[in-house]
């Protein structure tokens, strides 16, 4: 679909239509993480469905700080609750030992789509909604990297996790679905939020992820997202790398961690290249990030372009 052909209002009314005719009388789980992809699918299947779309949140204990409270204020316009399970644990769990990145994705992608299989079960749901973009099923089928929400065209049956997915947004790239966003009048701050992949925080941690880990790649992201906020941006996020750095604290010989920082302009997230923020305002990101995160002595600045490198680290 060619962005200039790409009509948000009729592609709307036909995803509603879709969706209609393909649950009928049925419930949909519609997989929330806080992002603008999987919001943009509630919609359409809240038009479609009514109460019978019900939006959960599952705590990974891998997103973004206040990432349920920001959701549950969005929700709030369409007289919904959110149903949130915590299921840190059972993540956490999953992922422990794990350094390679095609092994940490493809295990969050199994337990992942366990608890969505319970969720359907627990709600007497036939169908599971989930905001799969055209860049996800590109990168898994060339083997570029596989993405934890790409079954079906990665060649698994679904079913195996008890599973019928919907997908609505799967034939688009990410500037038509904030145009989808646009149109469906989400509000600004969603629509200005850079992307959070499906595995979350780990997805910005090399080597083996825990909970202290991510925490500093959580506190990192706060500090980017407070100071960067610019539309030609496509991403802006922190990367707690593996190997301990030497550094000085107090003036006296330490070792500590080092961060990376990835910013980066892109049209479709197929390609990318570094954006040029000002150097006094890598500076100001540099110097918060090294006085407020314990532990961390180097930050860096990474200005790879996609390809070789892919935007995440994982």
């Amino acid at each position: 679909m060619k962005m200039e052909k790409f009509e948000p209002q009729k592609f709307i009314a036909r995803q509603i239509r879709e969706i209609c005719s393909t649950v009928k009388e049925q419930k949909a789980v519609v997989a929330l993480s806080g992002g603008l992809d999987s919001m943009v699918c509630f919609c359409l299947a809240h038009q479609a469905l009514g109460t019978n779309a019900i939006p959960l949140f599952l705590d990974t204990g891998l997103l973004r700080a206040n990432e349920q409270t920001d959701l549950e204020k969005v929700l709030n316009r369409f007289g919904v609750e959110l149903q949130a399970w915590d299921k840190r644990e059972m993540v956490f769990e999953a992922l422990r030992g794990k350094t390679d990145p095609e092994d940490k994705r493809k295990a969050y992608r199994d337990v992942f789509y366990k608890i969505l299989g319970q969720a359907l079960r627990s709600y007497s749901a036939d169908f599971l909604i989930q905001g799969t973009i055209l860049s996800d099923i590109i990168e898994t089928q060339k083997g570029i990297k596989i993405h934890h929400n790409v079954l079906q065209q990665a060649g698994i049956n679904p079913q195996n996790f008890g599973l019928v997915i919907i997908e609505p947004i799967r034939e688009l790239l990410k500037p038509q679905v904030k145009r989808l966003g646009v149109a469906l009048k989400l509000p600004p701050k969603l629509l200005r939020t850079y992307p959070l992949p499906g595995i979350g925080m780990a997805a910005r941690i090399v080597g083996e992820v825990t909970p202290e880990k991510v925490e500093i790649v959580r506190k990192a992201t706060q500090i980017i997202d407070q100071e960067i906020q610019s539309p030609n941006i496509f991403q802006a996020f922190p990367v707690l790398l593996n190997d301990r750095v030497t550094g000085i604290v107090d003036g006296a010989h330490t070792v500590g961690l080092a961060i990376a920082l990835r910013i980066v302009a892109s049209k479709d997230s197929l390609t990318a290249r570094l954006y040029q923020l000002p150097m006094p305002k890598l500076e100001k990101i540099t110097g918060k990030i090294l006085k407020e995160i314990p532990g961390v002595v180097k930050v860096l600045l990474d200005i790879t372009p996609k390809p070789p490198s892919t935007i995440e680290y994982v």
